[in-house]
């Protein structure tokens, strides 16, 4: 009999070679539900919690541990920020992290930022670039301090990019310095308006505050180590808060320049598929390259009732997404 984890029902023609977990938009509050900003979807600000507990729980106890998790940012809510519970609402969730028998992969959302500076994140317990694999002779692919990106090989031939979607932003930088000047150029050049959070009237509606973008100099390494991968026949897992296909997503989610970051990836063979949240309601779709863009339905977003996560199970010919809750399963081929 064969007694692989079976994500859904699908026959399985090869073998399992390892499994991640994948969960977003956390968001976690001490406070009661709330909805967001439109007024129309609930937020479960202190259920979150459980629902990171309920997944965790799940995890430990597959058959097959997953090799890790990625945490696709938006950890805590930025109400914290107002209620000056920051660094006691993170200590409590990443206590609840504490549980998970296998390491955690954190990405940076918007939330982080509102909670924290950056310089605060750099030397906090959400910095995992310490997981980081090197590859040796390679001195493109080592990143700089300037943006929080790494990559690493959970399994031979397989290789994870986690990227900074809030390299180019005003959140979390210094009002005084000259970064903080460019990216508020850039915003209100392509944004009038005098909320830099509302999308009315714009051509290009992802340029609001609440979103990012990636620099030139992580673009450049990024493609470096793309480069490497497609030479070495490795395929390739790329992670961010912000997602980069406007068929995957509400256009006001998208990185600032999308655009720029899939001109990079689309240049190259080896990206099987992106995985984001940021959107909370989720999305999917498969672009003309053969990538899979994922977008993860947020916890904050999910009723007591239900759950927000997957694992995702890792073949030869292909990656399925066993989702858990209002996550629904997704196959993804990779390309001929």
């Amino acid at each position: 009999m064969d007694d692989k984890p079976s994500p859904g029902t699908v026959n399985e023609s090869s073998e399992l070679l390892f499994s991640f977990g994948v969960i977003a938009d956390i968001q976690y509050a001490n406070l009661e539900d709330g909805y967001n900003y439109q007024g129309n979807r609930r937020r479960y600000y202190r259920h979150s919690l459980l629902h990171l507990q309920g997944a965790i729980e799940h995890w430990n106890k597959e058959r097959i541990l997953p090799c890790c998790v990625l945490q696709l940012g938006d950890i805590i809510d930025g109400y914290n920020a107002q209620y000056k519970a920051s660094e006691k609402s993170l200590e409590l969730v990443m206590n609840v992290f504490q549980m998970l028998k296998v390491p955690v992969h954190h990405t940076w959302g918007n939330h982080e930022f509102y909670n924290f500076s950056r310089d605060y994140l750099t030397n906090s317990k959400l910095n995992t670039k310490y997981l980081e694999d090197q590859i040796v002779h390679h001195p493109g692919t080592v990143t700089s301090g300037n943006y929080y990106a790494y990559h690493f090989v959970p399994f031979p031939k397989f290789r994870f990019i986690l990227l900074d979607a809030y390299d180019l932003s005003v959140l979390g930088v210094d009002q005084s310095s000259p970064k903080y000047q460019q990216c508020l150029k850039m915003l209100r050049e392509h944004n009038p308006n005098l909320e830099l959070n509302s999308p009315q009237g714009l051509s290009e509606p992802q340029f609001v505050q609440f979103n990012g973008g990636f620099s030139q100099e992580q673009l450049n390494w990024l493609n470096e180590v793309l480069t490497f991968s497609d030479t070495n026949q490795e395929k390739v897992v790329i992670v961010s808060h912000l997602p980069i296909y406007p068929e995957a997503s509400d256009s006001v989610c998208l990185a600032w320049n999308y655009r720029d970051a899939l001109a990079v990836i689309w240049a190259h063979e080896c990206v099987v598929c992106f995985f984001a949240g940021h959107t909370h309601d989720g999305g999917y779709s498969e672009d003309p390259f053969g990538v899979h863009h994922v977008n993860l339905e947020g916890v904050i977003e999910t009723a007591p009732d239900s759950q927000a996560f997957g694992t995702v199970y890792v073949y030869p010919d292909k990656m399925m997404l066993k989702g858990r809750g209002r996550v629904p399963d997704r196959i993804m081929n990779y390309k001929k």
